[in-house]
C-alpha cells in the first residue's frame, strides 16, 4: 500500500478550527468514522454525478444523463455500504435521493461550462507564510472543475446547501485561497474562483458567486497553517460544543464520555483499536 505523504488540506484546516478534538480523533488517532450526515452524503453523491458530467464534456462525448445519474446512485450506495447515514428530523432516504437527482437535472438545464481544463484534479503544492518562508508540510487541493475562457482561469467549486450563500461567506472562506494558491504554485498564474451552489430549498435553484484571492491572502493562509501546526505539535486539542458541530459528529460518544482533551493512553478505556493509537 502506497504511503501517503503528510499534508494539509482545506478540510483538515477547517476541521481543526471548527473543533480541535474532532480533528484529534480523526486525523491524529485515525479512529474510523462509521456515520455521516445526510448533507455530506448528498453532497458527495451530487459531486460524483457532476464529475461524470464534466468529464464527458471534457472528452467531447455526448451527454448521457443516465450515466451521470448512475454515478450519483453508485456513490450514494457506497456511502450506505460503508457508513450509517444519519437523517435529520423530517429527512428520509427516498426524499434525499430524489432531491439529489432533482439538483443534477436542474444543473443539466444550465449552459454547459466551456474551456474545461481539469475535472477533480488533485494538486500538491508547498505552503509559505507571509514572510515568504516555506512550510515543511505541503497543501493538497482537489478542484471540482477548472476552466479557461478568454485567457481567464477559473476554479469552479460546487456546493449543495439548504440555503443560499452570502457574499461574505464566500469572501471569508479559506477554500478559494487554497485553490488560488495551488494554481499559482502549479501553473504560475492567477485564477478566480466561482461557487456554484445547488440550493436545496422548496423550489431548488442554482446560485453563482465569484471571488478573488491575492498573494497576501496566500501568505496569510500559510501563517494560519503554521499556527495550527504548532498547536498540533503541542497536543492542543479541545472540544468546541455547539449544535452545528455535535449533532452529527461520529465522535460524540467518546467526546462526551471523557469531557476533556484526550491523549492516546487515555483512550484505552474507550476501546480504541491499537492500530489507531499507533498513528
Amino acid at each position: 500500500m502506497a504511503t501517503i505523504r503528510p499534508h494539509w488540506s482545506y478540510s483538515a484546516i477547517t476541521q481543526y478550527l471548527r473543533c480541535p478534538q474532532q480533528y484529534f480523533f480523526q486525523r491524529v488517532l485515525g479512529i474510523p468514522s462509521h456515520s455521516i450526515g445526510t448533507g455530506l452524503a448528498l453532497g458527495s453523491a451530487v459531486h460524483a454525478g457532476l464529475a461524470e458530467y464534466h468529464q464527458r464534456l471534457q472528452r467531447k462525448e455526448a451527454i448521457d444523463t443516465e450515466a451521470v445519474l448512475k454515478a450519483f446512485h453508485e456513490c450514494w450506495d457506497e456511502k450506505e455500504l460503508n457508513e450509517t447515514i444519519q437523517y435529520r428530523d423530517g429527512d428520509n432516504r427516498e426524499d434525499s435521493i430524489a432531491q439529489g437527482v432533482h439538483l443534477l437535472e436542474l444543473y443539466f438545464k444550465e449552459p454547459p461550462p466551456e474551456g474545461i481544463v481539469a475535472v477533480e484534479q488533485r494538486i500538491l503544492v508547498p505552503l509559505y507564510n507571509s514572510q515568504g518562508e516555506y512550510l515543511e508540510t505541503p497543501l493538497v487541493a482537489i478542484t471540482d472543475l477548472i476552466t479557461e475562457t478568454n485567457e481567464d482561469l477559473t476554479v469552479k467549486e460546487f456546493k449543495t446547501s439548504g440555503r443560499a450563500y452570502s457574499d461574505s461567506e464566500v469572501e471569508s472562506s479559506l477554500q478559494p485561497t487554497c485553490y488560488v494558491h495551488a494554481v499559482r504554485e502549479t501553473l504560475g498564474r492567477d485564477a478566480n474562483v466561482e461557487y456554484t451552489v445547488l440550493v436545496k430549498t422548496k423550489t431548488p435553484k442554482i446560485q453563482r458567486l465569484k471571488t478573488s484571492r491575492y498573494a497576501e491572502d496566500c501568505g496569510r493562509l500559510g501563517d494560519l497553517v503554521q499556527t495550527i501546526q504548532r498547536a498540533v505539535d503541542l497536543g492542543i486539542f479541545y472540544p468546541i460544543e455547539n449544535p452545528m458541530n455535535c449533532s452529527t459528529c461520529p465522535y460524540r460518544q467518546p467526546c462526551r464520555e471523557r469531557g476533556q482533551s484526550l491523549r492516546p493512553q487515555e483512550l484505552v478505556q474507550l476501546q480504541v483499536p491499537q492500530e489507531a493509537m499507533a498513528c
